[in-house]
């Protein structure tokens, strides 16, 4: 209850704002994941199965009437007529008991390192989610803040146009209303993206939305982007440099990460699997003991009750094969955990290079951006103004300068948030059983990259 009242809290104050920040958002999904629960539940069943199968089986106990003549279904009759009362008690093979509570004890700690990488895993899909909305959005104000100077060029045209001035053609009136029609396409498009992005976007973050009356589309962004930065341990070697990184030294990182940990952690519980199989070549033992009681014989006098005692043993004398093919079964699942193993990590090494290898084009691409794309369109744009102005240019050519300028800073748009959805994928492989934790900061405004 108090965990409800808080996240709804937070979302009302959110709602309140019409504010929805990444780490607001990274918040609430953490916040109202039911996995995260259900996997808290799976491991407290685990723990309560491992207990359960280290204790030894119940005893039986027995009551019996033995031996009781038919013809008068006399107590007394007979000598060997007799009230058994009895109990037996069985003991598992080998080491059995020990072997599955260390086997249940193994399956139950992988759930906090599933935890571990549910929640790296989710703040990875959150962040590219809120980006790509982010992204949407803010390309539509690009538009609309360029649409109304489209709209007055458009205007302009039509008045040379009618009035014969400036050379102004219906060639060139047609084109700027084409030009016109697909901005209208295009930010129709881009408020498409928007609105499927902050639909997927909400299904991690319900039910607080809803319970707090949050609107469920229109969310209002930060004007900066969020501070990512590349997590990687101070035992990392020279960083993300390519020349300095080995697979090895990549591959000794990415085994701390929680999904190849879960994988260990199979491992050793299929090495239990395979002790626990062998144990079944030695016998199991029972013991059982019974007391009769006798009543007098005919004489009147008393007969001596009777006292038995056994010992019971389970021989694998028979079942040699079905035992072998058990442990070749075990053994054979071991080493298909391990193969996955390898391959999991052979796709995150992938992953990181590729990852690290796009990071370091946009960080290129980026600054041809700064340095020169986005200073000589925005020259080009006010060129082609100031030559129509001046009558030593066409309308057609301040319109596509105009259009070419809004393309620019769209592009360049793209390549940002593609940045910081690369930085967030690099964070993901670099996430450590040790890094991975509860709290994070993503709030600071501004890109950096260390």
């Amino acid at each position: 209850m108090l965990l409800n009242a808080t996240v709804a809290s937070v979302a009302l104050a959110e709602a309140e704002n019409d504010l929805l920040t990444l780490d607001q958002a990274v918040t609430l999904a953490l916040q109202n994941d039911p996995w995260l629960l259900g996997s808290r539940y799976q491991q407290r069943a685990t723990e309560a199965l491992a207990e359960s199968a280290y204790q030894l089986p119940d005893p039986k106990f027995s009551l019996a009437l033995a031996n009781l003549p038919t013809d008068t279904f006399d107590f007394e009759q007979e000598a060997m007529t007799q009230l058994l009362v009895g109990v037996s008690q069985m003991y598992p093979r080998g080491d059995s008991r020990r072997l599955k509570r260390e086997q249940l004890t193994l399956q139950s700690a992988s759930q906090p390192l599933m935890r571990q990488e549910r929640q790296a895993k989710l703040r990875l899909t959150i962040t590219q989610l809120w980006l790509e909305a982010y992204q949407a959005k803010q390309s539509v104000q690009l538009i609309q803040r360029d649409r109304k100077l489209f709209d007055q060029l458009v205007d302009i045209s039509q008045a040379s146009y009618s009035s014969g001035l400036r050379g102004t053609g219906q060639q060139d009136l047609i084109k700027a209303q084409l030009e016109q029609s697909r901005i209208e396409d295009r930010l129709t498009l881009l408020l498409q993206k928007q609105d499927m992005a902050e639909q997927k976007l909400l299904e991690w973050l319900l039910p607080a939305l809803s319970d707090a009356s949050m609107p469920m589309t229109g969310f209002h962004y930060a004007t900066e982007l969020p501070l990512l930065r590349i997590d990687y341990s101070s035992d990392y070697p020279d960083g993300l440099q390519p020349q300095a990184l080995s697979h090895t030294t990549l591959a000794s990182h990415l085994t701390g990460h929680p999904s190849i940990q879960i994988v260990d952690q199979s491992i050793a519980a299929a090495a239990t699997a395979v002790q626990l199989a062998k144990q079944k070549y030695k016998p199991e033992w029972g013991v059982s003991a019974s007391y009769g009681y006798r009543g007098e014989d005919a004489m009147g006098r008393d007969r001596a009750d009777l006292f038995s005692a056994g010992v019971s043993v389970t021989m694998p004398l028979f079942s040699t094969v079905s035992q072998d093919k058990e442990v070749e079964a075990a053994i054979a699942s071991q080493e298909k955990i391990r193969t996955e193993r390898s391959l999991m990590l052979r796709q995150m090494i992938a992953s990181f290079n590729s990852a690290r290898a796009q990071l370091s084009r946009l960080q290129q691409r980026q600054q041809i951006f700064d340095d020169k794309l986005l200073p000589q369109v925005k020259q080009q744009a006010d060129a082609a103004l100031n030559a129509y102005e001046s009558d030593n240019g066409s309308f057609i050519e301040v319109v596509r300068a105009r259009i070419a300028e809004l393309n620019t800073r769209i592009d360049y748009l793209d390549i940002t948030v593609a940045r910081l959805q690369q930085i967030a994928q690099l964070n993901y492989l670099l996430t450590t059983t040790e890094s991975a934790t509860d709290s994070f900061t993503l709030s600071q405004p501004g890109v950096t990259h260390e």
